[in-house]
């Protein structure tokens, strides 16, 4: 039996900025609003940079940060979350017109086996024909919230359905502080690595930024509510990022 370990992030080889443009049109695809720009920000400023087409997909409604607010109702807090998702797309080149809002329920994007999974995998099939992209930008397949896991069965399950598979690159969220070792990607198991996007590092801070409800006490009055911590924080102000690919779905 072969041993394996889990892969360093760090250590995976970089590829220069220049690469984004051979993934073709993309469609990147965030569980919340804020992973768009957490998880591939950089890459997606490159391929705009490049006049890449780029379409987004938002899976859920980002209503649970601040369950416990009264200023913001869950109603309010899906129209913030949604203009702040909006705000970043434009930050990164993104046209607002390129995009579908799912509105599956926070903390419960269904997954396999769940009620709602086909019909979120046929939504995912129409915005797919439509865009028809080269590449698809997903969360990491074990990356460690439920949402990030969900999201990516319903992605392979929509692409598995396409007569021509895109290229499918996973990106990496919680992964960098919560996974637990047979969480993360194993040697031997994918093919890893960086790219450079250090030229637009800038561009992609500013769209993470857009994020207020997350970054800062913008919703001051759920004691619960979730904030990014600044050790987080740090692992996306890297001028590379992170993506993992396998050789099917």
């Amino acid at each position: 039996m072969t041993n394996t370990q889990p892969i360093s992030f760090k250590a995976l080889p970089i590829r220069e900025s220049a690469f984004a443009q051979t993934l073709g049109p993309t469609v990147v695809v965030a569980p919340h609003p804020d992973d768009e720009s957490l998880g591939c920000g950089g890459l997606l400023a490159l391929l705009r940079a490049e006049q890449v087409p780029v379409s987004a997909v938002l899976v859920s409604d980002g209503t649970m940060s601040h369950p416990n607010s009264q200023k913001f109702p869950p109603t309010a807090r899906r129209s913030l979350r949604e203009a702040e998702f909006q705000e970043a797309l434009d930050l990164l080149g993104i046209a607002p017109e390129h995009k579908l809002l799912m509105r599956l329920p926070d903390g419960a994007v269904p997954g396999l086996q769940v009620p709602g999974f086909a019909e979120a995998v046929l939504q995912l099939i129409s915005f797919f024909t439509a865009t028809a992209p080269a590449t698809v930008l997903v969360p990491w397949r074990r990356d460690p919230h439920p949402d990030h896991r969900a999201t990516s069965q319903l992605v392979r399950a929509a692409l598995a359905a396409l007569p021509n598979a895109p290229r499918l690159l996973e990106y990496v969220v919680w992964a960098w502080e919560r996974a637990a070792p047979h969480e993360l990607p194993q040697t031997g198991e994918v093919e890893g690595w960086r790219i450079d996007i250090e030229p637009v590092l800038a561009q992609k801070q500013k769209a993470i930024a857009a994020h207020r409800s997350q970054l800062t006490n913008l919703i001051d009055d759920d004691p619960t509510g979730f904030q990014l911590a600044p050790q987080m924080l740090a692992h996306f102000a890297q001028p590379t990022e992170v993506y993992l690919e396998y050789t099917n779905y």
